[in-house]
């Protein structure tokens, strides 16, 4: 190359690289942006199955503790705390004199209900003041 071509030879782009950079940048960056906004879905969607379960957990020993009576279709809220959170007890007999707690925690999250459920078996005190010991043990 001589000394007069290389002064006219200018640093730059030529319009087809200006071009496909760009056809590239529009097949990425929708793909890129639906990549975060799933992440951040699954983000908010665990943040909230946490909390539910925490709280799940709480009401669930404040049931069995007796603190809150327990009965089928009792219901409330967490409030002050979590006023979003919503939830309902179910008890059913099981044998052995036990009985199943379903404690389910709902609450929204994209206009849909969510809901997470926590069930224990649950054995009532014994109230008649017998000994509740089988086979002669003591």
């Amino acid at each position: 190359m001589t000394a007069a071509a290389r002064r006219n030879h200018r640093g730059g782009f030529t319009l087809i690289e200006v071009l496909a950079t760009l056809v590239l940048l529009g097949i990425i960056l929708p793909v890129a942006m639906r990549g975060i906004s799933n992440g951040l879905l699954a983000a908010s969607n665990a943040r909230h199955m946490a909390e539910a379960a925490s709280l799940a957990e709480t009401k669930l020993q404040e049931l069995t503790l007796g603190t809150t009576t327990m009965s089928t279709g009792t219901q409330g809220d967490f409030s002050p705390d979590h006023p979003d959170y919503k939830w309902t007890c179910e008890t059913a007999p099981r044998d052995y004199g036990m009985s199943e707690i379903a404690l389910h925690v709902t609450w929204q999250e994209r206009g849909k209900d969510k809901t997470f459920t926590l069930s224990t078996l649950y054995l009532p005190p014994d109230t008649t003041g017998t000994s509740s010991t089988t086979g002669g043990l003591p």
